[in-house]
């Protein structure tokens, strides 16, 4: 191409710096690759005059947003900013000035990706957003082409960074959880308000895309269960270890007969599960396939150049279907109506954390009740009754049963006498350690 690739830049925050360094360093090896020359032509800024760690040159910056996508020389945008119903509109309106887009913007692909996907493909665009998913991690170019003759049928994620961090130094360290949380937020991986991350809505976000690639059906962020790890118990931690379990915050997404599940929650993992020994802000994707088998995909899953190595990896996609004239043609609609497994539908095994009344009798009331509802107990553990309140600690975990039963379960146990308190309740992914 021998005019070479304009791109105009929205945001230049710590992403947007790092897609400019990425440019600039490695301008001979992308021209090298690409047979073509990529320059960035104009940012978009909120100010300025902001001191950025970063040599810019000043022509470069603008406050107007239509000086990049009313630019006819400028044929693609990297959107980095954020934000969501200000940045759809943006978004179409480059895709009406024919303007191709690579995207890192994970809450407005949940909310608006097939929208946006469907106006690129009206105008003959590409629509890209690797980035989005897992930071620097391939996983959506994984989902879509690498796996592109095999059958997936389940994809498990930690999807989370900061979630990731907490628990860890929970699990390691012993920490409370608002003394990790607060060590997060001092080390920049969580933000001051961290709801979205600890309640499960970044990670949901995620696994609804995700969901929608992998197995072609029109999945929404309302269709996502989540639970998050506020307030989480340490103590929870502490018996899982005994039982030989490790606690992640986990997206699943599974389809069976072409009905979907999808969810975010806290879960026990076996210490010999893969996604147990990712640490600290780490993300893995563990992809079960016919044919391949298990895989799985481990890096960071944010930072300033692991994700611009992700917008980039779009941007030379990008060219690359530029110079084959084959540009706004990846977009296929989903081939399957949206049908969402139902609550008998999902199975698994559980733990479960009761206080109960420490006199004779109490536990063959309490397995009545499972067993009522034909659950049937792999493990239990009882902790010394607790001093002067005459109760005791018991941990059950169940053979696989279906979520509809389990929550059945613990409605007959709040409401029974002999259970002071139903602590905690989890899903436990991926089998008993032996």
């Amino acid at each position: 191409m021998e005019k070479g690739i304009s791109v105009g830049l929205m945001g230049f925050g710590t992403v947007g710096m790092g897609v400019f360094r990425l440019i600039e360093n490695h301008r001979e090896k992308l021209q090298h690759q690409l047979g073509c020359d990529i320059t960035v032509k104009r940012i978009l800024v909120v100010d300025p005059d902001k001191h950025r760690d970063i040599q810019v040159n000043s022509k470069l910056l603008t406050v107007h947003v239509e000086d990049i996508l009313e630019d006819p020389e400028i044929d693609i945008v990297i959107e980095v900013m954020g934000g969501i119903e200000q940045t759809r509109d943006y978004l179409k309106k480059a895709f009406q000035h024919k303007k191709h887009v690579v995207t890192a913007n994970k809450d407005l692909m949940a909310l608006h990706g097939t929208e946006l996907e469907n106006a690129a493909s009206r105008n003959q665009c590409d629509l890209l957003y690797e980035a989005s998913v897992a930071g620097g991690i391939p996983i959506i170019r994984t989902v879509k082409d690498g796996l592109i003759a095999d059958e997936i049928q389940k994809i498990t994620g930690i999807v989370n960074g900061t979630t990731n961090y907490i628990l860890t130094k929970m699990d390691d360290e012993g920490l409370a959880y608002e003394d990790a949380l607060q060590k997060a937020q001092e080390l920049g991986f969580a933000e001051a308000d961290p709801s979205g991350d600890v309640d499960g809505l970044d990670a949901a976000r995620k696994m609804a895309i995700l969901a929608r690639l992998a197995f072609s059906v029109p999945v929404d962020l309302a269709d996502v269960e989540v639970r998050g790890i506020r307030n989480f118990p340490v103590d929870d931690l502490k018996f899982g270890r005994r039982l030989g379990l490790t606690m992640k915050l986990v997206g699943v997404t599974q389809v069976r007969d072409h009905q979907v599940e999808v969810g975010v929650e806290p879960v026990f993992l076996p210490e010999k599960h893969p996604l147990a020994a990712i640490k600290n802000e780490n993300n893995a994707v563990f992809v079960n396939s016919a044919a391949v088998g298990e895989t799985m995909y481990y890096g960071p899953g944010a930072g300033s150049l692991p994700t611009a190595a992700a917008v980039m990896s779009d941007v030379a996609a990008v060219v690359k279907n530029m110079i084959t004239g084959i540009q706004g043609k990846s977009y296929l609609e989903p081939s399957y109506e949206k049908k969402i497994l139902a609550s008998h539908q999902r199975f698994g095994s559980y733990y479960v954390r009761l206080h109960v009344q420490d006199v004779a009798g109490s536990f063959t009331i309490i397995s009545s009740i499972f067993n009522e509802l034909d659950i049937s107990f792999e493990r239990i553990l009882q902790v010394p009754k607790k001093q002067d309140n005459g109760t005791a600690e018991v941990i059950i975990v169940t053979h696989e049963t279906t979520q509809d039963k389990i929550g059945k379960a613990l409605e007959n146990l709040q409401t029974n006498d002999v259970v002071e308190e139903v602590k905690s309740s989890y899903r436990i992914e991926g089998g008993m350690a032996q």
